[in-house]
């Protein structure tokens, strides 16, 4: 058993203490509804080759991200990262817009 005089105890605890902060995964999707304040819905597309035919074959999953600037909009092609959840179904936040969508590229436009 080892005691808190020969260190092992705070290495254990450093090495816990690194391991939260660990970045998670990132994904990249398509914002397909706002379900609420602060909250986005996203959609992420992946392929995937069928085993006997060997076609790729989309397959998408939603998942709910925090989005605490409230600034993605239905259409916007964004980037998000796992993290602690948040509420019951938000284990994701939004890190990124890469692409906005249509609509706010038609309202820069017409501003400028």
């Amino acid at each position: 058993m080892a005691s808190e005089k020969d260190g092992l105890g705070a290495d254990r605890s450093a090495s816990r203490a690194s391991r939260k902060s660990l970045p998670g995964q990132k994904k990249v999707g398509m914002v397909v509804g706002i379900p609420g304040t602060k909250t986005v819905k996203v959609r992420v597309e992946r392929q995937i080759q069928h085993p006997v035919y060997k076609r790729y074959i989309r397959r998408s999953k939603q998942f709910i991200a925090h989005d605490e600037a409230e600034q993605c909009v239905v259409g916007d092609k964004i980037e998000i990262i796992e993290t602690r959840p948040l509420s019951a179904t938000k284990r994701w936040r939004v890190l990124q817009i890469i692409i906005p969508s249509r609509e706010r590229a038609l309202e820069a436009n017409a501003k400028g």
